[in-house]
């Protein structure tokens, strides 16, 4: 069990925050008073004290909670080992989703200058508030769910104007989500079912490569000829690389079993260090297609992860 050392608020972003006696945290919205508190992602930020006090070793002995613009300081919690998913119970009742590990920082902050380092982006997580209430330094900090680091984080995003109707079931999404649970043991960070509409779609890519710690996204649907078929634009306007070598398998394996798999369009690609996948929209073609490439997402990722391993080696 590990105790909440301190809550720090500021009225503005990019400030360094202040500590505060009390604080009421608001469902789905964040510390209430908050700069950071909106309906997103990053509605509250943690650190470890024990990083902090690694700070202060390293010549800020003055440094203060707050100073990194976390909204709270914890100890003996191992922050280091939750991934994405994870849970966190402050006090008695307010609940707390991980959904981001570090940051990009766009420049360097004063205690950087300082120290030659920042912990936040390194170090720093982020999370949603599930269920909201009051807490106080002192509270209690208890890890209720933990979703490994070593897990690998995936999205699927279901491309069908019919199905964001609501006029027919959306079967692929959930088969593929299954896959990748099953064979990938990938856990499943979100669902949504979009219509097929460019911007939105690409809006959605870029939202989930962006700083979600993500390493797979997965958009079911959109690859064909109909004018409403823009997913391969969608993910053609965002990736920085492209991977033609798991459109060319799918297509390829397809093709033995049907000629129209020529006219498949899936396009996938890397942004960041997200791997974006196109597949088909049907259950049948998109199970398929993801049977094929699975056996070497695993080597992939981990690639995109940083693993040093030889590829040509298996």
């Amino acid at each position: 069990m590990g105790k909440l050392e301190a809550i720090c608020v500021s009225a503005k972003k990019g400030e360094r925050k202040s500590p505060v006696l009390s604080a009421r945290f608001v469902t789905n919205h964040g510390i209430e008073g908050d700069a950071h508190a909106c309906d997103w992602h990053r509605q509250v930020s943690l650190l470890a004290l024990e990083d902090v006090e690694e700070m202060r070793k390293k010549g800020l002995p003055g440094l203060k909670s707050g100073d990194f613009a976390e909204n709270l300081v914890v100890s003996d919690v191992a922050l280091a080992t939750l991934g994405l998913g994870s849970r966190l119970r402050l006090g008695k009742e307010v609940l707390v989703s991980i959904t981001q590990l570090g940051k990009v920082c766009h420049a360097r902050c004063a205690i950087y200058d300082q120290t030659g380092d920042c912990i936040m982006p390194r170090l720093g997580l982020f999370g949603r508030v599930l269920r909201g209430g009051q807490v106080t330094p002192g509270d209690s900090v208890e890890i209720v769910e933990t979703v490994p680091r070593d897990v690998f984080q995936a999205v699927v995003l279901t491309i069908s104007d019919r199905c964001s109707r609501g006029e027919t079931e959306d079967t692929a999404g959930p088969a593929i989500a299954d896959m990748l649970r099953n064979s990938l043991k990938a856990y499943i960070y979100k669902t949504e079912i979009l219509p097929d509409d460019q911007a939105r779609i690409a809006e959605r890519f870029r939202h989930y490569c962006d700083g979600h710690s993500i390493d797979l996204v997965v958009a079911v649907g959109g690859t064909g000829f109909s004018p409403r078929d823009v997913t391969p634009e969608a993910v053609a306007e965002v990736v920085q690389r492209q991977v033609p070598g798991l459109g060319e398998a799918m297509r390829a394996a397809s093709l033995l079993k049907t000629p129209r798999a020529m006219l498949s369009r899936s396009l996938c690609g890397i942004r960041h260090s997200t791997l974006i996948i196109s597949l088909p929209g049907s259950l049948r073609s998109s199970t398929e297609n993801m049977a094929v490439i699975l056996p070497v997402l695993d080597h992939g990722l981990s690639k995109l992860r940083g693993d040093p391993a030889d590829c040509g080696r298996e």
